[in-house]
């Protein structure tokens, strides 16, 4: 801490921009997709959106392509895409169902994505067709071993 401390301040005398990034946050009450989407889930309610993880490699999301409301989404199945200042991606749905809600604020902030994955950043909320996706995903865990193994290649 004392030497990323001194880092930052070294970096600001130089006026040298240095991004204060450590490794990717995971929480603990979500379950993870391989293609870095998560899931949140209460009831028969999802809420879905990209990881930290995939958001750190993308950079500055500039632009991202929602689904209708009331259009059906299958678990593994792109619904929508992230466009970044590096790259476009496709959003995979972890969960199968009925989109109820897309984030609007999107349109207008699609930066929410780099700034709070995990709260203000969610892409759709899902009425789910059953539970018998949920055991295909990731607990925090395993997901953070599978950045860990996908960023060491």
């Amino acid at each position: 801490m004392a030497t990323s401390l001194w880092a930052t301040r070294a970096a600001s005398y130089l006026r040298i921009n240095v991004p204060c990034r450590g490794f990717a946050t995971v929480l603990n009450d979500l379950k993870y997709a391989d293609s870095h989407e998560w899931v949140r889930v209460e009831g028969k309610s999802a809420t879905v959106g990209i990881t930290d993880h995939a958001q750190d490699h993308l950079g500055e999301v500039v632009y991202v392509e929602l689904p209708e409301e009331g259009s059906k989404v299958e678990q593994g199945a792109s619904f929508g895409a992230v466009e970044s200042v590096k790259a476009t991606s496709d959003v995979n749905s972890p969960v199968s169902g009925k989109v109820v809600e897309v984030n609007k604020k999107l349109s207008d902030s699609p930066g929410l994505v780099n700034s709070s994955p995990y709260e203000d950043g969610w892409i759709i909320k899902v009425e789910l067709e059953g539970d018998s996706d949920l055991p295909c995903l990731m607990d925090p865990e395993r997901y953070t071993k599978f950045c860990e193994e996908e960023d060491s290649h």
